[in-house]
């Protein structure tokens, strides 16, 4: 059994997450701006499907990238070169949040960002925690990504493409700027054979948590980072 959060309920620690499923830690609570904060912090992420509860992960191990080992295939360096894109930050959050949302994924019937999920994220995104990556082509949205910048910290959510390699550009010009402003990590939740093609690699819980832990500093002004990203 995992346990219930009530408003006021603080998550378990998260060595008490499940093996099976990988990493589910808890249920219920809110999607508050103040409870994605605390969860991110404690490398906690949010993951359900409409008419289930708010279901609270932390999987064992973690795939993540270090933004200095992002690594493009040849056909996607070739694509960089050719720089017929424009990559933009924060100007059309809403837009890319809904086409993440509507892309058809292999093996997935519908979609976990629900509407709460879009109104939570929205909600961060105003407050200058969540943001998004979007290449744009001839004028056209054409694929991106968006997530959450904590301190140097940056936690990936989703991805769509519209146009071949078009997330990708995104993810590439994420992982440049993070670099530049000195991010330290890009969080990408569980492996995938994309992920892994462009760098990003299984860590232990444990290992992800004791950088997590420099990355994501309570203190100061949380945001500062990444207006050093934005204007990178």
């Amino acid at each position: 059994m995992i346990p219930w959060l009530d408003a006021d309920t603080p998550f378990p620690p998260v060595v008490r997450a499940l093996r099976e499923p990988n990493g589910l830690l808890a249920a219920g609570g809110d999607l508050s701006v103040f409870r994605l904060l605390a969860a991110y912090r404690q490398g906690i992420f949010p993951w359900f499907s409409e008419g289930e509860p708010i279901l609270w992960w932390s999987p064992d191990p973690r795939m993540v990238l270090f933004p200095e080992k992002f690594t493009p295939s040849r056909s996607l360096a070739k694509t960089l070169r050719q720089g017929r894109y424009e990559v933009r930050l924060d100007t059309a959050f809403g837009a890319v949040v809904q086409a993440c949302a509507q892309i058809p994924r292999p093996g997935q019937d519908g979609t976990w960002i629900t509407d709460a999920m879009r109104a939570a994220y929205g909600a961060l995104h105003r407050q200058g925690y969540a943001h998004s990556v979007e290449t744009w082509i001839e004028s056209e949205l054409a694929g991106g990504l968006y997530g959450v910048a904590i301190g140097r910290m940056f936690y990936g959510e989703s991805m769509f493409a519209r146009r071949r390699d078009a997330s990708k550009i995104a993810f590439a010009e994420l992982a440049r700027r993070l670099k530049v402003a000195g991010f330290g990590m890009i969080d990408c939740q569980v492996r995938t054979a994309h992920l892994a093609s462009l760098g990003a690699r299984e860590i232990p819980r444990a290992e992800f948590l004791r950088r997590l832990e420099t990355l994501a500093d309570n203190g100061g002004d949380l945001c500062a980072p990444w207006r050093s990203v934005a204007s990178a």
